[in-house]
């Protein structure tokens, strides 16, 4: 979590959803939330359908594995809205935008060994098993109460409305290889390698509690509701965990009285090493069973609707018929064969999808930027597209590069990364390292050099 807390918020959450929408300069802009990153190939191809029809004809895919539609028209709340139940996109109109959960989305596809036994933690049912809580309004068993009125889901005897959390806040749900834990969500889980127990914290930081596998999603909502107790008796507007000063957050210890109030039993961890492993590159992923995953990414996290179908057609035609939607910007297909996975790979690629860790757009992203954008200063996906279709190195080991248009760096990667600023002046380069101390160096470099600045950035060791 960040050291420095930004507490006492200013203005109310506006983060979007998909019925909040936001006026942005190309038209209404609506987040669709995806716990977990799961979709099926029919509701992928309803997304597809209200892109074309209702929106700009493109999909977005955000940092938190959520996609966005742009270019809507101001009027298209109820048919938008309408579409989105039928397809059960939206399964609770009052919470939908407190559904941010993110999960390891090679969990059970890949055939890596690291000695965890056979008995994995399914990491997506957990997902399935916390959004049906959410969405329901669950007390998790610890005094729920009717919850109504001003500061209803906060109160420390436990309301069972969690609707009061920040369209920020966000759950992790992670298999133990670390690539979830890097995110630094706000309530983290992370399973352990017997299979059967599971480590609960807040943030990236110990102490945890440590808990049986089973009881994970209801400990993950009981969690929020103790971030929501903190967060009025601090009487700061905090989003987010890391907002609160730290003596303001809550007590892992006395988190793990609630729980074994509420009946799961549990042990405090006091000193905790957590794993941090690297996104999933884009690539063939072999699994166990002798079938196959593929993992993409879209340039610039932003797909055509031709791009979209064309995914979502592998997933239906040779696949599960699942895709999973990643925090990278990008989606998994599961469950091809081998043959089948790589003829869909070379589509894939065909259609300008990044498919290998090669590709100098693998690790890039930009924000939407002019005309989009009213605050931004340029058209940060034009010049960084201009930089990608030059010589800018691509592998597994370049840093990750990111342009925006404003201070505000909406949806930045955390961790290292190259960070590509535009200013008054041009663009402003800096390597920022989130666990760094203080600021980080920057210069401005002009337009005619940024393509070779941005290249030695990215491989700066």
């Amino acid at each position: 979590m960040s050291a420095t807390p930004t507490s006492g918020r200013e203005s109310g959450d506006r983060c979007p959803g998909a019925l909040r929408l936001h006026a942005a300069d190309d038209g209404a802009l609506a987040r669709v939330r995806l716990p977990g990153g799961l979709l099926t190939s029919v509701q992928a191809e309803v997304l597809a359908g209200l892109a074309e029809e209702l929106g700009d004809g493109r999909l977005d895919i955000t940092s938190r594995g959520n996609v966005q539609l742009r270019g809507l028209p101001d009027a298209c709340g109820a048919a938008l809205g309408g579409r989105l139940r039928a397809a059960g996109l939206l399964p609770s109109d009052r919470h939908e935008r407190i559904r941010n959960v993110v999960a390891s989305p090679l969990c059970g596809l890949d055939g890596r060994d690291d000695g965890r036994t056979d008995a994995r933690v399914d990491v997506q049912a957990w997902a399935r098993a916390l959004d049906g809580l959410l969405c329901a309004g669950e007390g998790a068993g610890e005094g729920a109460g009717e919850g109504a009125g001003e500061g209803a889901g906060e109160d420390e005897a436990g309301t069972s409305d969690l609707s009061g959390l920040s369209g920020r806040f966000l759950f992790g749900l992670d298999d133990g290889r670390g690539d979830i834990v890097a995110l630094a969500p706000d309530v983290t889980l992370i399973a352990e390698r017997d299979g059967r127990h599971a480590l609960l914290c807040f943030g990236t930081a110990g102490p945890a509690v440590r808990l049986a596998s089973g009881d994970a999603p209801r400990a993950a909502l009981l969690a929020a509701r103790a971030f929501l107790a903190a967060r009025r008796a601090s009487g700061v507007g905090a989003w987010r965990v890391r907002d609160l000063a730290p003596e303001q957050r809550p007590s892992p210890e006395r988190l793990a009285e609630r729980l074994a109030a509420a009946g799961i039993a549990c042990s405090l961890v006091p000193r905790l090493t957590l794993p941090h492993g690297p996104a999933p590159p884009p690539g063939a992923v072999h699994g166990r069973d002798g079938r196959w995953a593929l993992s993409l990414a879209a340039p610039l996290g932003r797909l055509t609707v031709g791009q979209w179908r064309l995914v979502a057609g592998a997933a239906a035609q040779d696949g599960d018929g699942e895709l999973r939607v990643t925090p990278w910007r990008g989606i998994v297909v599961p469950g091809l064969t081998a043959v089948a996975g790589a003829a869909h790979r070379t589509a894939f690629a065909d259609a300008g999808l990044v498919v290998s860790p090669d590709s100098p757009w693998h690790g890039a992203g930009a924000c939407a930027g002019r005309p989009g954008c009213a605050k931004s200063l340029a058209d940060v996906r034009a010049d960084a597209a201009a930089c990608l279709t030059g010589t800018l190195p691509g592998g597994a080991d370049v840093l990750p590069v990111y342009w925006s248009g404003c201070e505000r760096r909406c949806g930045h990667p955390g961790g290292r990364w190259v960070d590509v600023l535009a200013t008054d002046e041009g663009y402003r380069l800096a390597v920022r390292d989130d666990a760094a101390r203080g600021p980080a160096t920057a210069r401005t470099v002009p337009a005619r050099e940024m393509a070779d600045a941005v290249a030695a950035a990215r491989t700066t060791t």
